[in-house]
């Protein structure tokens, strides 16, 4: 875990997400304790689980609006 990353965070979260792609494994979300009762039932990662992947999606929120969305699937050739 690391802090925030600023103009790098984006590019931190791409690589990632491209890391779990290639080794099959989804990351969990630390410090879930308490889930708002709207989100009961969702399957919600709190471990580490691995899996096999094809594609996966990097969502990156930054300051000031600056959003951006990545897509990558596997190399299947």
């Amino acid at each position: 875990m690391s802090g925030h990353a600023l103009g790098a965070a984006g590019v931190h979260e791409a690589i990632y997400t491209t890391l779990m792609l290639e080794h099959g494994f989804v990351a969990p979300s630390i410090n879930v304790e308490e889930l708002d009762p709207a989100a009961e039932g969702l399957d919600i990662v709190t471990e580490k689980r691995d899996v096999e992947l094809k594609t996966v999606m990097s969502n990156s929120f930054g300051f000031g609006g600056t959003n951006a969305t990545l897509v990558i699937k596997k190399y299947e050739g």
